[in-house]
């Protein structure tokens, strides 16, 4: 009997051991039936990611239940969640949707001008009144201006006027900030604030701003890493939600 019992749960903890160990799966992503190529595919459980090729296929271990999420400019974010049955069939189909484009309204009016005519009177006195405006010709003077020429001086008072304010650490550190605002904007989409991070969508831009105050944000953009990223935001916003509700308290 106990020969039996040891049996069966050494049999059961086989099953367990595999069923937990990761396997290689593959897939394909498409929009509207066109492969994506260079998705990025994430194993946000095993934090571990991959990128499609040419004919959207990509292949990356899992286990049952890890996340897999997928990134793709001008697309919005897609997350699955691994079933066992998934791994066993070992053919993931994914489709993502492309975001939609806004465009300002155009308006085309067909507008018809009147032709201007020019009189030889108005065109004499023209010519008069410009002449006249040149001490040189008629004194030899010369009285040190060019002619239409360009107001250097005011040129000069605004560039002063730019940098007067700015010294060269606030200079860089405006800059960096701006780096990593658009590094976030071109690798994060829009909405993996809200639906992974569960922010609502006025916090976003608050949230952005409440990381680009930590000076390791800098070290995202040396790295310029998604996976990385992604850790960062995901660290911050646990911050930034516990800074949210000490203020409320």
């Amino acid at each position: 009997m106990k020969v039996i019992l040891f049996t069966i749960i050494s049999f059961l903890t086989y099953q367990f051991s595999i069923s937990q160990t990761e396997k290689l799966i593959h897939g394909r992503v498409f929009s509207n039936n066109y492969p994506l190529n260079k998705v990025e595919v994430i194993n946000k459980t095993a934090k571990t990611s991959t990128t499609s090729n040419y004919l959207g296929e990509f292949s990356i271990e899992v286990q049952a239940k890890d996340s897999l999420l997928f990134f793709a400019k001008d697309y919005f974010f897609t997350r699955l969640k691994l079933t066992q049955e998934n791994i066993d069939q070992n053919n993931l189909v994914v489709n993502m949707s492309a975001k939609a484009f806004e465009l300002n309204e155009v308006v085309v009016t067909n507008i018809k001008f009147d032709p201007i005519r020019i009189s030889q009177k108005d065109i004499d006195a023209t010519k008069f009144a410009k002449d006249n405006q040149s001490l040189q010709k008629y004194t030899g003077v010369y009285d040190g201006t060019i002619a239409n020429g360009m107001d250097f001086g005011r040129m000069g008072k605004g560039i002063f006027n730019l940098f007067k304010n700015d010294n060269k650490d606030e200079l860089k550190k405006k800059t960096s900030e701006t780096v990593f605002k658009k590094l976030v904007a071109a690798s994060i989409p829009r909405d993996f604030f809200t639906k992974e991070l569960k922010l609502k969508p006025e916090e976003v831009d608050l949230f952005i701003d409440f990381c680009d105050a930590d000076p390791r944000s800098a070290k995202l953009i040396e790295n310029n890493n998604i996976l990385t990223t992604m850790d960062f935001l995901y660290a911050k916003n646990e911050m930034f939600k516990k800074a949210k509700s000490e203020v409320q308290n």
